[in-house]
């Protein structure tokens, strides 16, 4: 515990270091008029919000915590994994604290599940992968919202535009850890989000890379033009002028400042205000110091506050499930029974083994080797904790060796997939993973360095809920993910332990794999057994997405329409990952970035 403190303690200085200053942040004092008031500062709210006060418009930002580069480590990418923990007592400064319900999928654990209560809100957080949806899978979004202008090509502007993109720096990474890209996917335009590769390569990626080879995933030049099978060292969002992360704070609110953006911080919204013809006039606010005010918009009113709290502020607004508002003493404004439902999310495990490379197990088991580290990234820019962590990926369908044993029932399950979404993502893993309760602390302190390849999850079947605590938004919603409910989840995730155990095992691993496997071991052999690990060692990979979902007028289910607008009221739309109609393959925060482009790009085009 000492050393872990030790190492908070010094990258926290660190990071205090190079962090700009940014500008004062507002706290309501009265009520105020706005034509656009967008609630939740995260990665879609920063963006929308900057770009409707680009165009003109006097926009309201309320977000409910404050900025995450003055108090923790988050800016450093490897600092990704001192904030996550499935652990409910472990946490960091700018995390909301949500903890699951007891799941049946994990072993009845209740999982703590970490999302951003800051200025750039979860890509404050996250593990920076940035990696875009398959073609066929966008199709299928078009489809269900009933809108060609979903269709791959036809987001792909969008895409692009928040992205400035610069080629890794050969000059720093190891020859065998060259990352591939295809300029096509960028515009040179692009931005302000910075895009990159990290200086440091983590050395067992080029061992996973090569196991991924072994079994049949073969290298793809990049995940970000429509096509995601095969593997690659992925794009990330660093800003390679400092190597620290780049997030929606840090590149939208930072370093665009538009005049006419106001920001409230520790500003929690409580509820949307409603006039006579169910048009959203304003959001009621309480600030820190206490004091409750309103926000007029005279325009509309933008939900931005995640998968969890954007239904729960639709649902104490009035709009949701009736019988659960009436349990709570909500007037119904609007019954739309799928607010806080469908949720979709990708859930991972991951087996370990002792390897003969440096990986995170040093860095915090060995604090001059990690003092030495995060001074080479401060002076130098390189090193360990340039990297964050999972730097290496690879997505395939589960082969038919493995997929002949599925159920007949699983089996007719997966084909209502696109044939380019994967049902299997493996990252790489450099240290040792566990049930993941708290990554510095578990990592072993037996001398031996550690490494693992994530199994994810990522055409799951499974899905779960978010309802009412209370009336009240001070109370966190109750968050019940059903990870592997659903029998077709539990065959793929067992064939997919399988494949990571056969990548380990092979020709191509075996010079850097010292001895058996760590965890699970070999004695977990039957599907019953690796099933069990599964269980009691899965987490979320923090991608709660698609409980306001997008839809047509004829889904009673859907909540949005393809503008984001909310059925049965006026002048209100969500606009982030809850808005999804499905969670596409992959990390979605690529598709977070450009959903918020492109309805800011029909509110100022309608406007």
């Amino acid at each position: 515990m000492l050393l872990q403190t030790t190492l908070v303690l010094l990258t926290l200085q660190v990071s205090r270091v190079t962090s700009a200053p940014s500008e004062r942040r507002d706290t309501p004092l009265a009520d105020e008029a706005f034509d656009y008031v967008v609630v939740g500062g995260g990665t879609a709210g920063s963006v929308i919000a900057t770009r409707l006060a680009q165009n003109d418009f006097n926009v309201a930002l309320i977000e409910a915590g404050g900025q995450y580069e003055l108090e923790s480590v988050a800016e450093f990418p490897a600092s990704d994994a001192l904030s996550m923990g499935s652990d409910p007592t472990f946490r960091s400064p700018e995390d909301w604290g949500f903890v699951t319900r007891d799941q049946p999928g994990a072993n009845r654990r209740a999982i703590h599940f970490a999302r951003g209560k800051c200025l750039g809100g979860s890509s404050a957080l996250n593990f920076m992968v940035y990696q875009r949806p398959t073609r066929e899978s966008m199709e299928v979004w078009a489809d269900a919202v009933n809108d060609s202008s979903y269709t791959f090509d036809e987001v792909l502007p969008f895409y692009k535009k928040s992205v400035q993109f610069t080629p890794p720096n050969t000059d720093y990474r190891a020859q065998n850890a060259s990352a591939d890209y295809d300029i096509d996917a960028y515009d040179s335009d692009g931005g302000p989000l910075q895009v990159s590769y990290a200086n440091f390569a983590q050395p067992f990626s080029s061992w996973m890379s090569l196991g991924m080879e072994a079994i049949g995933i073969g290298q793809i030049k990049d995940f970000n033009l429509g096509e995601i099978m095969g593997a690659q060292y992925c794009a990330s969002t660093i800003d390679p002028s400092n190597e620290l992360r780049s997030s929606s704070e840090e590149s939208f609110l930072s370093k665009i400042k538009p005049k006419s953006l106001k920001t409230y911080t520790n500003t929690l919204a409580k509820k949307v205000v409603f006039d006579e013809r169910k048009k959203a006039t304003g959001v009621q606010v309480k600030g820190l110091l206490g004091n409750t005010v309103t926000l007029s918009a005279s325009e509309e009113v933008i939900i931005s506050a995640g998968a969890f709290q954007s239904p729960q502020l639709l649902m104490v607004s009035g709009i949701g499930p009736s019988n659960q508002l009436r349990q709570h003493g909500i007037h119904v404004i609007a019954d739309r029974p799928g607010v806080g439902q469908n949720m979709w999310d990708h859930p991972f495990f991951a087996p370990s083994y002792r390897v003969r490379v440096t990986t995170f197990t040093k860095f915090v088991t060995d604090l001059a080797y990690a003092a030495g580290q995060i001074l080479e990234a401060l002076l130098l820019k390189k090193g360990v904790i340039t990297n964050p962590i999972a730097d290496f990926v690879a997505f395939e369908k589960v082969p038919p060796f493995l997929r002949s044993a599925f159920s007949n029932e699983t089996q007719s399950k997966l084909t209502k997939f696109p044939s380019d979404w994967p049902e299997a993502e493996y990252m790489s893993g450099a240290g040792y993973i566990g049930n993941v309760s708290n990554l510095p602390a578990i990592q072993p302190r037996d001398g031996y360095q550690y490494a693992s390849i994530l199994g994810v999850l990522i055409a799951p079947m499974s899905r779960g809920n978010v309802t009412l605590q209370s009336a009240d938004t001070s109370d966190l919603p109750v968050i019940n993910p059903n990870w592997l409910d659903d029998q077709a989840d539990q065959e793929v995730v067992v064939a997919m332990f399988k494949r990571i155990r056969q990548a380990f095992q092979s020709e191509a691993m075996k010079p850097v794999v010292i001895g058996e496997e760590s965890n699970p071991g070999p004695q977990v052999q039957s599907d019953d057994q690796i099933l069990q690990f599964i269980k009691d060692n899965m987490m979320t990979l923090w991608h709660p997405s698609c409980t306001c979902k997008m839809g047509t007028p004829e889904d009673d289910m859907a909540v949005v329409d393809s503008q984001a607008r909310v059925y049965g009221v006026y002048g209100l739309r969500v606009v982030d990952a809850s808005a999804f109609p499905f969670l596409p393959p992959g990390h979605p925060q690529s598709t977070v970035y450009m959903l918020a482009e492109k309805i800011a790009a029909d509110i100022i085009r309608d406007s």
